[in-house]
């Protein structure tokens, strides 16, 4: 695992250890950071469910003028320190030692440019997560949520919380669900 692009292009990452983390491919990091290129320069970005903070970083990197990590694991948080100290991206990061739903009311922006999740798959996470946001300030109609997720879940009560499907780029295994509020 690795940055793709930007300042701290080709500098490898760590993923914490065990099962309880599913990193990112690099294959598809690429290609969702290839639909977001014109987005990410100057964002606020949101990286919910960290992990190894690998998605954060790629923002950073690629010119994003701030990322929140949130995640509530230990193995995690050490990682993303770890990661965010080699890759020299502390000063523009704010890690949220808590759970995603918890770490929302500490999000104190005007605006979240790109809010992104990648949740257990198949817990329901991901609805509690945008039942938050509906009601969160700092979302607005120019902000792109972005759920990553397995092929079958289900987000057919979007509606309900005031949002839509921009679009579902599926891969072989998972999907990218973007979202923005009506």
């Amino acid at each position: 695992m690795r940055v793709i692009a930007g300042t701290a292009r080709s500098l490898p990452l760590k993923a914490p250890e065990g099962l309880d983390t599913r990193p990112t491919t690099d294959r598809i990091k690429e290609t969702l950071f290839n639909m977001l290129q014109g987005d990410i320069p100057g964002a606020v970005f949101v990286d919910l469910f960290s992990g190894s903070g690998a998605i954060g970083i790629e923002a950073l990197s690629r010119g994003a003028a701030k990322a929140y990590f949130a995640d509530n694991s230990p193995k995690a948080l050490a990682c993303i320190q770890q990661n965010l100290t080699f890759t020299k991206m502390q000063d523009r990061a704010i890690v949220l030692k808590q759970d995603a739903c918890s770490a929302l009311s500490s999000i104190f922006e005007k605006e979240a440019d790109i809010i992104f999740m990648d949740p257990p798959y198949n817990c329901g996470h991901e609805k509690n997560v945008l039942a938050l946001l509906h009601g969160m300030r700092y979302v607005t109609d120019d902000t792109l949520i972005i759920v990553e997720a397995s092929l079958d879940t289900d987000f057919s009560y979007l509606d309900e919380f005031g949002f839509y499907i921009v679009k579902d780029k599926r891969y072989k295994t998972n999907r990218h669900v973007f979202i923005r509020r009506h």
